[in-house]
């Protein structure tokens, strides 16, 4: 269960985000939302990218008091995700792999279907938004997490990618890992199945369906 407690989130004077309390249990969970309404601020959030005020907590590991091991059990893949122009693909897997405690046989298989192992080896200032893309999801991936948050992963990505993605939320889904989403295109279009649905507008977050 990862559950939100009396969250807040501002820049100075105006407020982007209030939400009293709000638990995702586990599952497969699609956000939606206008640009602009908070989606990628409060996955930053949960995260623990972005200070906040309030509490979230997940299987009674609070992001606050207890950061690192909360960090371990929930994955994050950002919109337009950004990499040190200097390190390669390989050596952000290596060090996320080796954060998350990944297998070698995760990784190496992780990079073959999103197909960056052609140029994992280049420096991410070569990358285009496609390929640091895929960089990024394969980190999503990497270890047991429990929860996984993806923001737009179908963006910048082509038809056949999009479909790889899909096929891995429904693996890991299917060992009990619990998902967040936000995304343009309609998933309901595609193999994955959401069990819940909600929405980001007016400030605070509301349950759809």
């Amino acid at each position: 269960m990862l559950t939100v407690r009396s969250f807040r989130k501002a820049f100075g004077e105006y407020l982007i985000l209030d939400i009293p309390e709000l638990s995702f249990a586990p599952g497969i969970h699609w956000v939606k939302g206008k640009n602009g309404s908070g989606k990628s601020t409060l996955f930053n959030c949960l995260a623990g990218l972005s200070p906040f005020n309030g509490e979230v907590v997940l299987n009674d590991i609070s992001l606050s008091k207890s950061p690192q091991a909360f960090k371990i059990l929930l994955n994050y893949s950002q919109s337009e995700p950004t990499f040190p122009e200097f390190l390669t693909g390989s050596e952000l897997i290596e060090y996320f792999a080796k954060l998350k405690k990944a297998a070698p046989q995760q990784v190496k298989a992780l990079k073959e279907n999103l197909g960056v192992e052609s140029y994992a080896d280049q420096p991410c200032g070569t990358y285009s938004s496609g390929m640091m893309k895929k960089l990024s999801l394969v980190i999503a991936f990497l270890g047991n997490p429990d929860w996984i948050i993806l923001d737009e992963p179908l963006i910048t990505l082509d038809k056949e990618a999009q479909d790889l993605v899909a096929q891995l939320i429904s693996k890991e889904s299917q060992t009990g890992t619990s998902f967040i989403f936000a995304t343009h295109q309609d998933f309901e279009n595609t193999r994955i199945k959401a069990d819940r649905v909600y929405e980001v507008s007016n400030r605070t977050i509301s349950l759809l369906a």
